[in-house]
Order: C-alpha cells, then structure tokens, then sequence
C-alpha cells in the first residue's frame, strides 16, 4: 500500500474504529457499539491503513477481521493511546463535574444480578457523573477485547496483563422446599441423598469446572433438569420438585427454601477481580474495584450463609 503521510491524515477517531473491529472481529459488531452503520466502519478502516501504509486486518468469512503483524503492532500503541486520552478527559472533567465517564462490569450470573447491582447504586450516588453497565452473564466475558472494563470471576486469570486480586470467598449450599422435604424421603445423612433428584448445570456447557459441584459431592446424582443459569436452578427448585445447591447470599434470605444437611453440604468458592493494567490509570476504575472491595468485607456473613441481610457502605 502506497505510503500517505501519517501526520496530516492519522487521527483518534480512525483508532477508535481501529479498536473496536480488533476487539469484535468483525465490522457489523463495531458498527453497533460505535453507533454508526457498517459501510461507515469499513471506509474508516480503508482510511487508517491508507493514513499508515500498512494492511490492519486480513478478512475471512470464517475468521472474520483478523489482526496482521501490523495490526498486532498498531493495537498495543492504540489501547495505550485510548487509556491515556480517557485519563486526561478524567483528570480535566473532575476539576469542575466530579468523576465522570462510563463503567462496564462483568459479573457471574447470581453475583451480578443479587449482589453487585444492588451495590453499585450507592457508588452511583457518590459519583452521579459516571454511567454503569452491569453484565451478569453465565459465560466468560473477554478484557481484551473491552467487553467490560472490570470482570468478577470463579477463577484469577491465568495469564495477560491485569490487575487482579482476590474479591470474597462465598459458600453455596443444598437447598429444598419444605414442600420437597415433606413429599420425598427423610435425609439424615448425606447417603440418604442418593435417589433424590437434583438440578444442576449442563456439564459440557459449564464455562468453568468450579460450578460441577453436584459431581464431587454426590457422583451419579440424577438430574433430569439441567440449565446454564444459576437463577433458573434457583427458580426451579423453588417448584418443590428437586434439589439444587446454590449460593447462599442467592438462597439464604429467601424463606421459600430450607437448609438441606447443614454443615455437610458445603462448597465455598472466591470471586476473583479483574481489570486490564492499562486501565490502572482511570480513577473511575480503581474505585469502583475498591468499591466492590469494601462491599465484599462488609457483607462476609451474608456471602457466606452466616445472615440473611445485605449491609450497605454509608453514603459519602
């Protein structure tokens, strides 16, 4: 590709473009996130690799919009660029509005939906210039990518460049309708759950092997309902026709659903918090991560099926 010259032509809007094609893969899903239609992406990015001189993407119908060696090169200086630019608009902004700016967080299902978003309120209300997308999805949410600026998990990232640290330990436990309980046989022990019929999730579907633990608890346990989300489990065993182990900040507080063999049933996992290194520098991001943080602490008796009441951070 012919040369132009980078100074006149190159320009942050053509790097935003640039970035979301890298993250989403493919022109449409830009398209969506930045608001515009699909041609307009396409000649944006026909517009960058002129301005550079260099091929960005290789497309496939399979692949999509692939990164080339070039590509891969630009990204790291352009994901810089854009945290260092969200920075400055942070710092200019909180002279005279207070923090401002959007947030994307990622949770687990039940987490998100029972826990975080209540939480988060408060933190809006501290901070009424910030905008807040919560995502409690039951699948892996990529960083990478900006799917979300901070993502709460079952499991530390492996590898990548992320803040990380560990959010709360919680506890799940077995939980049945009173009406179950009545209807079927007596459990005493945990050998009298055998023949007992539980719900449970999809084993090949699960998006982490920490949520199969119905297997290592009681092998060969029926189960002729199965589903990816926690929250259907939830609602199904509030039918009274099976038994289902949940997470006790999820269970506990509701007064449809009884203990099943307390103490012996008892699964405790973590929450583990995550945001990508280059958004250290956003004041936005690091709060709502020691926000979260706070919550956590102050609500341990809650996530961990010691009381049935969530507690709340005073207003600042």
């Amino acid at each position: 590709m012919q040369k132009g010259t980078m100074g006149d032509k190159l320009n942050w809007d053509d790097l935003r473009f640039f970035l979301e094609v890298a993250r989403t893969r493919t022109a449409s899903a830009a398209a969506r996130r930045l608001g515009v239609d699909y041609t307009t992406v396409s000649r944006r990015i026909r517009a960058l690799e002129q301005s550079l001189g260099a091929l960005l993407f290789e497309k496939s119908r399979a692949a999509g919009f692939a990164l080339t060696v070039e590509g891969q090169r630009l990204l790291g200086h352009a994901e810089t660029l854009e945290s260092t630019l969200q920075a400055a608009c942070e710092q200019v902004s909180g002279t005279s509005l207070g923090l401002s700016g959007h947030l994307r967080i990622a949770s687990t299902e039940a987490f998100g939906c029972c826990f975080v978003s209540a939480q988060m309120s408060g933190f809006l209300e501290r901070y009424p210039h910030i905008s807040l997308d919560i995502l409690p999805v039951p699948h892996f949410v990529s960083l990478s990518r900006r799917e979300a600026d901070i993502a709460i998990t079952l499991e530390r990232p492996e590898r990548g460049p992320y803040v990380c640290f560990k959010l709360c330990d919680y506890r799940l436990r077995l939980y049945a309708t009173p009406e179950y309980l009545a209807s079927h046989a007596p459990i005493r022990t945990r050998d009298d759950l055998a023949g007992h019929p539980f719900v449970t999730y999809v084993d090949d579907l699960a998006f982490s092997s920490k949520l199969l633990y119905l297997n290592d608890l009681l092998p060969g346990a029926i189960s002729h309902l199965r589903s990816t989300s926690v929250i259907a489990q939830y609602h199904a065993a509030l039918q009274g026709r099976a038994m289902a182990i949940l997470p006790s900040f999820l269970a506990g507080p509701d007064p449809r659903l009884c203990e099943v063999l307390p103490g012996e049933v008892d699964v405790i996992r973590q929450f583990w918090l995550s945001y990508s290194e280059d958004l250290r520098r956003l004041k936005r991001v690091t709060l709502a991560a020691e926000y979260l943080r706070a919550c956590t602490e102050i609500n341990q008796s809650l996530l961990m099926g010691e009381s049935r009441e969530m507690r709340y951070l005073p207003c600042a």
